[in-house]
């Protein structure tokens, strides 16, 4: 028999939060709760672990949503929708880098959340498809000069000096190389670990970069292969430390 999804909700204005749940278990979901901070919702799924989370972006409290769902994202893939009546460019772009699945703006309609919920649902499963069919088992093996990805069910050869740049996509990684692009079931956290250290880092939560193909530094990003990718304030002198010694 399978187990309706678990959804927790993180909303402070709890008429809203009430509403949601109503018609989240009219739908046939389970509601795991409907908490009203930052920091309860994040003791909550570490005692829960919901299948996803509804977070309002603009909560009360020490975390607002945006700030929340780094902290989750630390020790959880749980995926995202947002919900916001505030929809600044500010507030996107921050939310943004969270890499959620969804927003849907308050005063929300009925058929937005069903239709939002479903069609995250429907990216989940898809997700997890490509799990299974890549095994599970895409860890790289990493040799001086190369990397061996899995592509296709085979183990193809990419060579290092040929990697421009890596990206986190949830629970992946795409290898951006010259001419073709890799994707890889696991975090960027873990392929930062395995990558060698002289070519390769990590300089924002979502990039890691192969030093040598850098064109251009600027203050908040560098730019390689005439892509704009974001920096960190606090690793830009770490990366102007490496570049003058390759």
């Amino acid at each position: 028999m399978e187990q309706p999804m678990k959804i927790l909700i993180v909303e402070d204005e709890m008429i809203i939060g009430a509403n949601i749940s109503l018609q989240l278990s009219t739908l046939g979901y389970e509601v795991t709760g409907i908490i009203p901070r930052g920091e309860e919702a994040l003791i909550h799924i570490n005692e829960n672990q919901p299948d996803l989370v509804l977070l309002d972006i603009n909560l009360k409290g020490k975390l607002d949503g945006i700030e929340t769902a780094i902290e989750m994202q630390k020790e959880y893939p749980i995926p995202i929708i947002y919900l916001t009546a505030n929809a600044d460019e500010a507030h996107f772009n921050r939310a943004k880098a969270t890499k959620p699945y969804a927003f849907i703006s308050k005063p929300y309609k009925k058929l937005d959340l069903q239709r939002a919920v479903e069609l995250t649902i429907n990216q989940i499963q898809k997700e997890q498809v490509l799990e299974k069919e890549t095994g599970g088992a895409s860890s790289p093996y990493i040799l001086s000069d190369s990397i061996f990805v899995r592509h296709h069910e085979k183990m193809v050869k990419v060579v290092i000096q040929d990697i421009l740049y890596i990206e986190a996509e949830r629970n992946y990684c795409r290898i951006h190389s010259k001419g073709k692009e890799y994707l890889l079931v696991m975090t960027l956290k873990d392929m930062d670990e395995k990558l060698p250290d002289e070519h390769f880092l990590r300089i924002h939560r979502s990039f890691i970069i192969n030093i040598a193909q850098v064109d251009e530094v600027a203050n908040s990003h560098v730019v390689i292969s005439k892509k704009a990718i974001p920096i960190s304030k606090t690793l830009r002198e770490e990366l102007m430390k490496r570049l003058q010694t390759i």
